[in-house]
């Protein structure tokens, strides 16, 4: 157990390094895209599947409730949480279309759709993008891999270099902590 234990966090450590050097430019011009379209009073729809989704989750609390400074709730929704919506859309459309058709229908020009997706290919995610990219959406992705398809409609794509899932998912996690704390300073 001790072996596994010191491997996972030496994975983890050598990841966060890789980020440490790429990430911090990336990191800063998704952040100041959100700071922008919520001092602009429009809202960040954030959407994955799997982890990808309680990431999403996660996200979106920390600006409706609080990250770490009082400050006013903020419009972050999470497109995975209505399992009516999911549902519906999922057996009336396919699952390739729950998000697309949540972003059409709570999506204005000027919002930013927020999608998750380790290997930057989750189809659901990328009809989404291309909802958005029509209704004049920016679009934040978080991705690991080389980024996938989704970065062709991203404005930045939080790209973690690794092909490991757990160490992608550490890191996107981290990154959205680091914007929600950007967003403090900056909405406070």
């Amino acid at each position: 157990m001790k072996t596994v234990i010191e491997n996972e966090f030496e994975a983890h450590l050598e990841t966060i390094l890789k980020v440490k050097e790429t990430m911090a430019e990336p990191l800063e011009q998704a952040s100041a895209l959100i700071v922008e379209t919520l001092k602009n009073g429009n809202k960040v729809l954030f959407f994955g599947n799997g982890g990808s989704a309680a990431d999403a989750q996660h996200i979106a609390a920390e600006l409706t409730g609080r990250y770490k400074t009082e400050r006013r709730g903020l419009p972050g929704i999470a497109l995975t949480t209505d399992t009516s919506a999911l549902t519906a859309i999922g057996n009336d459309y396919g699952y390739d279309r729950v998000f697309d058709r949540q972003v059409e229908a709570l999506a204005l020009k000027g919002d930013l759709l927020f999608g998750i997706s380790t290997s930057g290919n989750s189809k659901n995610v990328i009809n989404a993008f291309k909802v958005g990219e029509k209704l004049g959406c920016k679009i934040v992705g978080m991705s690991g891999r080389d980024g996938g398809e989704m970065s062709k409609y991203c404005d930045v794509n939080l790209v973690v270099p690794s092909d490991d899932t757990p160490r992608i998912q550490e890191m996107h996690i981290l990154f959205g902590h680091t914007i929600c704390q950007i967003i403090d300073n900056e909405l406070s």
